[in-house]
């Protein structure tokens, strides 16, 4: 069986972690994920995430780098981390989600994320505000985000 990367993206800013709360499906609504989606044929992960958050975010970023591990979401399917950082627009949630926070380190624990995003949340808590971690320290707090708003990436 061929095995697809959904991408997760750890998107950073001044500090926090962007948190999206799933619409879709009945299963998963109401819990928190990393933003992103399916890498298409051809495209490479970094080029799938920053298309993804494009698509379900309204945003411009830059993949970083990958945080390591692999988590399997559903046969054939294993969700990859990268972190990113925002070069451009607010975040709305445009596709599959239908609140958004920017969360702190220290408030992480605060949404109940899906499963499969937990570790690399954990790892990218840990990364905020170091000298070599994700760019970006301080911030003021966690703020909603708010829009309108599938599995990740449609699966």
């Amino acid at each position: 069986m061929t095995v697809r990367v959904v991408v997760g993206g750890a998107l950073c800013h001044e500090g926090r972690l962007l948190a999206a709360r799933r619409s879709a499906p009945p299963e998963l609504a109401g819990r928190w994920e990393l933003p992103g989606g399916k890498a298409e044929p051809g495209e490479s992960v970094p080029e799938a995430l920053v298309r993804e958050l494009r698509e379900e975010l309204g945003v411009e970023t830059e993949a970083l780098e990958r945080i390591p591990g692999e988590w399997p979401l559903k046969p054939g399917l294993v969700l990859h981390v990268w972190t990113a950082r925002l070069l451009s627009g607010d975040p709305l949630p445009l596709e599959d989600h239908d609140e958004l926070r920017w969360l702190r380190p220290e408030e992480l624990d605060s949404v109940d994320w899906l499963d499969q995003d937990r570790p690399a949340v954990a790892e990218a808590g840990r990364r905020l505000g170091t000298a070599d971690g994700v760019p970006g320290a301080g911030g003021a707090g966690s703020e909603g985000v708010r829009g309108a708003g599938g599995v990740r990436g449609g699966a």
